[in-house]
């Protein structure tokens, strides 16, 4: 059943954003409305992960609208960003890899004050992922890939976020462990959480997303409901392997 769509959380205007002199995106406009998943699939290069480094402000757009729950915050530092309530499990997980896996969680609430509620999160972290519970002491850089995908995870969630977004949440991992991850990001986007995913795995990220964006060299391509997109034969053949 197609879920209601909530106000729109976060909206992308025309974004035209550049690494020096080469242009990566090239008019991405879109809309993550909340309590929904939204997808942005497509090749390598085709601008996924710098439409997520221009909504956190790591890529500041030369054109362009970001608008986050009714603010623009196309030219927010992205300390700010964080504030507001967007967070992010970055592609690669980069976790503190001499820091306990308890140490990096807790980075995640660096800027919160609302300590009595930070432990609030940490048991709802350790709910989703009980490994990193059972591991809490262990060394970030000790734990395996899929644990450190759990710890980024947790560790974006841990700044209590309004919308979380996801780069790359399977890569690198065991086919037991995808499973495992989409099932957690179901079940955090079931306790109220809005997600932007970017994901290489494209059948997994269209059976867990409600809408999907098909992103070609800095373009949209394609913009549907998860499920028609899955149906598309254009998408069958290119992003799902089918013949």
């Amino acid at each position: 059943m197609a879920k209601e769509r909530g106000d729109v959380t976060l909206r992308l205007e025309d974004v035209h954003t550049f690494y020096g002199s080469i242009q990566a995106l090239k008019g991405i406009s879109l809309e993550v409305h909340e309590g929904e998943i939204v997808t942005l699939i497509g090749a390598n290069g085709a601008g996924k992960s710098t439409t997520l480094r221009s909504i956190n402000g790591l890529n500041t757009p030369r054109e362009g609208r970001i608008v986050f729950q009714g603010k623009d915050i196309t030219r927010r530092a992205p300390h700010q960003i964080v504030g507001m309530g967007i967070s992010q499990s970055p592609e690669g997980r980069r976790l503190f890899p001499h820091m306990t896996v308890l140490e990096n969680l807790e980075m995640g609430a660096f800027q919160r004050s609302d300590r009595s509620q930070i432990k609030e999160d940490l048991d709802r972290v350790y709910s989703l992922f009980p490994r990193l519970a059972e591991r809490k002491s262990q060394r970030g850089g000790t734990l395996s890939g899929g644990e450190q995908q759990m710890c980024a995870i947790g560790r974006a969630l841990m700044a209590r976020p309004k919308l979380l977004m996801l780069d790359e949440p399977s890569m690198g991992l065991a086919p037991i462990f995808v499973e495992k991850i989409f099932e957690i990001v179901r079940e955090i986007n079931e306790q109220g959480t809005t997600i932007l995913l970017v994901e290489q795995n494209a059948l997994m990220a269209l059976d867990a997303a409600d809408r999907g964006y098909v992103l070609e060299t800095g373009r949209v391509a394609l913009a549907d409901d998860a499920k028609s997109l899955r149906q598309n034969e254009q998408v069958r053949k290119t992003y799902l392997g089918e013949t």
